[in-house]
């Protein structure tokens, strides 16, 4: 693969990851997006979340799918059923060589590991990209994505689809007007018990098996490490219990639970992060070399700013068995809750709380004290017909990697703490480096599979 930016693009643009700035508005397209109104789409992954972006995105009347990939040809084929005049590939790198300019937007429906690999060669190509989160595997990458996006002028979206909600929107609103004075904490949560399933304990499989004849393994593994092919803990559900392809339920889910809070505080790159993860995992080598604990609570320090009551801020993440502390449960109970929400939000501030749970609206704590507060519509189209919308030359989208890159990478910092429980790790933005800890800056990229490699040097 080409290199992605040289040493003068990267310092020209390196600003966004060390500050966190979203930027108001978007550049415009360097490429001509749509012939007689329509938007020709290709889809990228069409099993799981892929499948819900295909519906979702074929629900605007001005895309058409053109053409559709995945690696899996029993897949491929179900999804062909419903876009019958699409062209089928099994090799993301020739459907872009053989389409040329025949597509115009893409979506990225595939493991973590392979988001940054299609999605800078998507941009290289002028595409429009409406990627799944975590917007990459590493925080390395996220930076690349977010700077290649933003000089390339394309359309970007973040699949955190909730953040186009009227719940979440909401809950940028209020915070965004101050109506809980100063905040003070910032508590996150993701204990879904219908997620016990998909974690894994490890180690991986001493002998694998060969793949069924439907799967290309050699174009799943992509950039990841060479493995042997396992039925069940890999392809198609589990993989993200896996260091080499996933990034772990912080990773996953942290994106969703973070953003009505990253973008309601203008919260900018953390000054610092640490985890602590369940004993069993850490106490064992063979886990901690392949796996993701179960269970983290990661706590970020963050910058203040005006709408903080210190000159720092903790952002607490909790999931797995490790649960929200006293403090968060009461406030839950107050405001009428059986039980603390399993994914939730919550922003104490010196006036007030609010707790967001997850595919829901905002309360506020006191209820009394907010009982008439004036609520704004919020009303509008969903997180996908806002991204059709926008590669139309309609308003920029909600989760634009300019906006989305940085919170990503500070997420995925998180990640690089969990591989080393209880250590703090002191972030340097503008460097991409950690200088108290500097044998964990490895952890903010890997070495690509050969034949795979992707030049993210500057």
């Amino acid at each position: 693969m080409k290199r992605l930016l040289n040493r003068k693009e990267f310092l020209a643009l390196s600003a966004l990851g060390a500050l966190g700035v979203a930027a108001h508005g978007a550049a415009p397209s360097r490429r001509r997006t749509a012939r007689n109104g329509i938007l020709r789409h290709a889809c990228i992954g069409t099993i799981g979340i892929g499948t819900q972006d295909f519906a979702q995105l074929t629900e605007h009347p001005k895309l058409k799918v053109v053409a559709l990939c995945d690696v899996d040809s029993n897949h491929l084929a179900e999804a062909a059923t419903k876009a019958p005049e699409a062209r089928l590939y099994s090799d993301w790198r020739e459907m872009f060589a053989r389409e040329g300019d025949n597509i115009d937007s893409c979506n990225i429906s595939v493991p973590d590991h392979m988001h940054a690999i299609i999605t800078l060669e998507a941009i290289r190509a002028g595409i429009h990209v409406y990627c799944q989160k975590p917007l990459a595997h590493d925080v390395v990458e996220c930076r690349a994505m977010t700077i290649a996006a933003r000089g390339a002028g394309i359309v970007s979206q973040l699949g955190t689809q909730h953040a186009s909600g009227p719940g979440d929107r909401l809950a940028v609103h209020f915070l965004r007007e101050g109506v809980l004075g100063k905040v003070s904490r910032v508590i996150l949560c993701s204990n879904r018990t219908s997620a016990v399933p998909f974690r894994l304990e490890g180690p991986r499989p001493v002998q694998g098996e060969t793949p069924p004849a439907s799967l290309n393994w050699d174009l799943w593994l992509g950039n990841a490490p060479e493995r042997p092919y396992a039925p069940d803990i890999y392809h198609t559900k589990k993989w993200r219990s896996w260091q080499d392809f996933g990034t772990g339920w912080s990773g996953d889910i942290g994106c969703h639970i973070f953003d009505a809070v990253w973008k309601g505080l203008g919260l900018t790159a953390p000054e610092s992060v640490v985890a602590n993860v369940q004993p069993s995992w850490r106490e064992s080598p063979a886990r901690r070399a392949d796996t993701w604990p179960q269970s983290n609570h990661i706590t970020w320090t963050f910058p203040g700013n005006e709408k903080t009551a210190s000159r720092e801020l903790q952002v607490e993440w909790f999931d797995g068995d490790i649960f929200p502390p006293a403090e968060a449960q009461e406030i839950s109970t107050r405001l009428g809750f059986a039980k603390y929400p399993e994914e939730a939000a919550l922003v104490i501030g010196t006036e007030g709380s609010l707790l967001l749970p997850h595919r829901s609206g905002p309360r506020l704590y006191p209820l009394e004290k907010f009982s008439n507060l004036s609520k704004p519509d919020l009303s509008g189209p969903d997180h996908h017909a806002r991204f059709v919308d926008a590669c139309l030359g309609g308003a920029p989208t909600d989760s634009r990697f300019d906006q989305t890159g940085p919170m990503s990478e500070a997420i995925l910092l998180g990640t690089v703490a969990v591989r080393l429980p209880g250590q703090r790790l002191d972030w340097d933005a503008r460097a991409l480096r950690i200088p108290n800890f500097p044998s964990a800056d490895k952890l903010l990229r890997r070495k690509y599979r050969k034949g795979w490699e992707v030049d993210l040097s500057v």
